[in-house]
């Protein structure tokens, strides 16, 4: 009796931790506070759509929206940057973010063989709207990750309606995380992944500004919560025995920030999200594609004007490296965030990801005395 008593209990105990965010757990990751929702939507007017796709035992999959702002983003457009860390990917939409420096759709995640299918429905999205019936070339922006692995991935399940369904629904306030729109069929660290999201809001005396990440995780390494080697304690990381491909996938990244940044220090502060990744081990293998898209919020750029100049005020290189540091630790967390609040999925032709075994990750945090 006593014995299924402790089994009830353990089995309560890790539903439970299975719903809870690594904060929740006592995990803290980074010295910086987080913003209201620890999440990319506490920079102030950008939202987040996700339709999840899960039929019988073969689709897994979706589609996650980033909306950076209301109204009318191609007319009156954002500054952007877009940084490689592995180019192993699909992204659309990079050149002219890069020439450009600026974000005239929303930022679109699904998986590797719908950005097609998702391009052609930002496309849609964005002559539609009032103001745009003149409008000829649009710029879509969608990234991918490959989540062949659980989801029929051939089948391209993802529709037009699907993306048009979270560009629509998007809302501010708290993110769903884990199994959920583009991170529905992912993989990470050899557990499953998904979407994660964080964020850091810089004290008044160094600006005041917000950082929030976003992250779509498909990728692999060796695992570290906190600088703790969770992975190698756990004896599931890559290369362990042989080469093998267990490192391969990919991470798409967003970083949002409300700070007066151009698109030279937005690629500056992109470039940061990669060594947010490192620190929870990922390698950036050979077959990963890893990229991340920074913008920001502070000012927009407007389509077409009758002034030949314009005046933006931006901050000083020496007041960037806050931003830094905001940029690290919030993707850092979106992506253990990802992995905590996945669960475990079984897919097509029979497979199954296991979720990360939470009970065992807190005794090895407390082993490690990383755990509050």
């Amino acid at each position: 009796m006593k014995n299924s008593l402790l089994l009830i209990l353990l089995s309560c105990t890790i539903q439970v931790h299975a719903q809870k965010r690594p904060r929740e757990l006592g995990i803290k990751i980074g010295v910086m506070p987080t913003g209201q929702f620890n999440a990319i939507t506490d920079v102030r007017g950008v939202k987040v759509g996700q339709v999840t796709l899960v039929e019988g035992k073969d689709i897994r999959t979706g589609v996650t929206a980033i909306l950076p702002r209301d109204g009318n983003l191609f007319q009156q457009k954002v500054s952007a940057a877009i940084y490689i860390g592995n180019g192993f990917g699909k992204l659309a939409g990079y050149s002219q973010v890069e020439e450009l420096g600026t974000l005239e759709t929303p930022i679109v995640l699904t998986n590797t063989l719908s950005v097609p299918t998702v391009a052609d429905a930002l496309i849609d999205w964005t002559i539609n709207q009032k103001g745009n019936e003149n409008v000829r070339p649009v710029n879509p922006v969608v990234g991918e990750t490959n989540d062949g692995y659980l989801n029929d991935i051939r089948g391209r399940h993802v529709k037009k309606e699907h993306v048009l369904q979270a560009l629509t629904q998007a809302k501010t306030g708290a993110v769903e995380e884990g199994n959920v729109g583009a991170g529905t069929g992912t993989v990470c660290f050899n557990f499953k992944g998904g979407i994660g999201t964080a964020s850091r809001k810089l004290p008044e005396k160094l600006g005041g500004y917000t950082v929030g990440a976003l992250a779509q995780t498909n990728f692999g390494g060796i695992l570290k919560v906190n600088g703790v080697p969770v992975g190698e304690e756990l004896g599931k990381y890559a290369f362990k025995e042989s080469l093998d491909k267990s490192s391969d996938g990919s991470c798409m990244m967003i970083i949002a920030t409300d700070a007066p940044l151009d698109a030279r220090n937005l690629k500056r502060l992109a470039k940061r999200a990669i060594m947010g990744m490192a620190e929870t081990g990922g390698i950036a293998s050979n077959g990963s594609g890893d990229y991340v898209i920074a913008f920001s919020t502070a000012y927009q750029i407007p389509h077409e004007t009758t002034q030949g100049t314009s005046s933006v005020t931006l901050l000083h290189n020496d007041y960037v490296s806050p931003l830094f540091m905001a940029t690290i630790e919030a993707t850092n967390e979106a992506i253990i965030n990802s992995l905590f609040m996945a669960k475990t999925s079984e897919g097509t032709q029979g497979c199954t990801v296991e979720e990360l075994p939470k009970e065992k990750v807190l005794q090895i945090m407390r082993k490690y005395g990383r755990l509050k």
